[in-house]
C-alpha cells in the first residue's frame, strides 16, 4: 500500500468518525418522573421535530480515489511545456527537450494543486456536516427541555 492510498484511507476514516459523531445526541434525563415508555415516545417525537426544523446546509460527499482534478494536471502540463520550451530554447537551443521537462513538472504541480483542492473541499464538507449535527443537537435539546427533561 503506497502513501497516497494510506492518506485516502485516513481521510475516509476521518469522515466516517465525524459522521458517527454527528449522530450522537445530548443525554437527557427525566425531570418530571416520565416512565420509560414516555421517554422513548418523547425522544422519538423530538428527533422527528429536530430533523424537520433544524437548519441544515447541503454538504457534498467527501471525495476519495485518485486526484485527477478539474484539469489541473493538463493545465499544469501546458504551462510547464510553454515555460520549458522558452527556458530550453534560451539555455541550450533545445526547446523540445525543455518543453518535455516542463510538461512533466507541470503535471506534477497540477496534481499537487488537485490534491490540495480536494483536501480543502473535504474539510469544508466536514465542517458543514459538523454544523448540521450541532444544529440538530440544539433543536433536539430544545424540544426535550420543552417536554420536561434535563439535558446534559
Amino acid at each position: 500500500m503506497n502513501i497516497s492510498s494510506l492518506r485516502h484511507t485516513g481521510w475516509a476514516l476521518v469522515f466516517i468518525a465525524s459522521a458517527a459523531a454527528a449522530q450522537q445526541l445530548p443525554a437527557t434525563y427525566p425531570a418530571n418522573g416520565q416512565n420509560a415508555n414516555q421517554q422513548q415516545a418523547d425522544k422519538s417525537a423530538c428527533m422527528s421535530w429536530a430533523q424537520t426544523n433544524a437548519p441544515t446546509q447541503a454538504a457534498p460527499p467527501p471525495q476519495t480515489g485518485p486526484a485527477v482534478g478539474g484539469g489541473q494536471r493538463v493545465a499544469g502540463a501546458a504551462r510547464g511545456a510553454a515555460a520549458g520550451a522558452v527556458i530550453g530554447g534560451v539555455a541550450n537551443d533545445d526547446a523540445g527537450h525543455g518543453a518535455g521537462v516542463g510538461a512533466t513538472a507541470g503535471v506534477v504541480a497540477g496534481g499537487m494543486r488537485a490534491r490540495e483542492q480536494r483536501r480543502q473541499q473535504n474539510a469544508a464538507s466536514a465542517a458543514t456536516q459538523n454544523q448540521n449535527a450541532a444544529n440538530l443537537g440544539q433543536a433536539y435539546s430544545a424540544c426535550m427541555k420543552g417536554k420536561g427533561y434535563t439535558v446534559g
